[in-house]
């Protein structure tokens, strides 16, 4: 028998250890990978990303505003003209704290005012999810804004005034799974961002929370979710909300259609647990008599 030299013997160890290390991070990341997917298609990341027609999360999508029309950006892994350069830690500041990398601030028109609640595994998986998926070199579009918002600044004052960043605080009167419901709802669905009515100055107004919005995106008229008998969804059984957050089927056996169709598109891959406590969460939230109309 040939003796193998203690040197290439030590290599070759060394091989073996390098590949079982690599195998058992794939299998560690694996839930990571899963729970970003989950995230990315429940928190409404695609279809605001996604132009009509467009590359998936490339951007390009407008979103008309009192303000003027925002672009949203590139979100791909590609290196300079998404997010592929940013670490997890620049991710996670600009989804809880709304700032970029480079240190400026963003318009609230980036949703990071209900993302701030976001868990920091959530935000990080979400991250690691969206660098697997395919690169798109579509460069961003200048955002097209009344002329006192033009400036970065102007992000910055509005923070300021109307931006505190910090997790969703547990409501102490309720149980896990309306806890549950709620992250659901105010971090990772930011319903609030279309169904609560916003001030002059664009900030969500926090006595109207879900009551509804007479100038949704695009001019949308945002029903009043809350649990109010004649003006929100408070005449719905719980089996008539399950069906909707499920398939987007009204009680009236109508459909939901605007920008309401491609968040049930999401929210339909929720878990039936996660639907479950959604719907008790919205079911449990104070009534608040506000009609909605023209």
């Amino acid at each position: 028998m040939i003796p193998v030299p203690r040197y290439l013997a030590a290599l070759c160890l060394f091989i073996a250890t390098l590949a079982w290390c690599a195998h058992a991070q794939a299998q560690a990341d694996q839930p990571s990978m899963s729970r970003g997917e989950y995230v990315l298609k429940i928190s409404g990341c695609s279809h605001c990303h996604t132009a009509d027609d467009g590359e998936h999360l490339a951007g390009g999508r407008a979103l008309e505003t009192p303000f003027g029309t925002f672009y949203t950006p590139n979100i791909t892994s590609h290196i300079s003209a998404g997010i592929g350069a940013w670490s997890a830690d620049d991710f996670e500041r600009a989804l809880l704290h709304g700032v970029s990398p480079d240190g400026s601030d963003y318009y609230p028109a980036f949703p990071y005012t209900s993302y701030t609640r976001m868990r920091a595994e959530d935000a990080r998986a979400l991250h690691g999810y969206i660098l697997s998926l395919p690169a798109s070199a579509q460069p961003n579009r200048a955002h097209e804004l009344s002329w006192f918002l033009r400036w970065r600044m102007a992000a910055t004052v509005w923070k300021w005034l109307f931006f505190s960043a910090g997790d969703l605080q547990q409501l102490p009167a309720q149980s896990e799974h309306v806890n549950r419901g709620a992250y659901l709802a105010e971090a990772l669905g930011h319903c609030g961002e279309c169904h609560t009515p916003r001030n002059l100055f664009g900030a969500l107004q926090a006595d109207l929370v879900f009551a509804g919005n007479a100038e949704g995106p695009d001019d949308e008229l945002v029903p009043n979710i809350t649990p109010h008998e004649t003006t929100g969804i408070g005449d719905w059984s719980r089996d008539e909300l399950l069906e909707f957050l499920k398939f987007g089927e009204l009680p009236d056996g109508e459909y939901a259609v605007g920008s309401m169709e491609p968040v049930i598109e999401g929210i339909r891959h929720l878990t039936p647990e996660d639907r479950d406590a959604l719907t008790d969460y919205l079911r449990s939230v104070p009534p608040i008599e506000n009609r909605i109309s023209n």
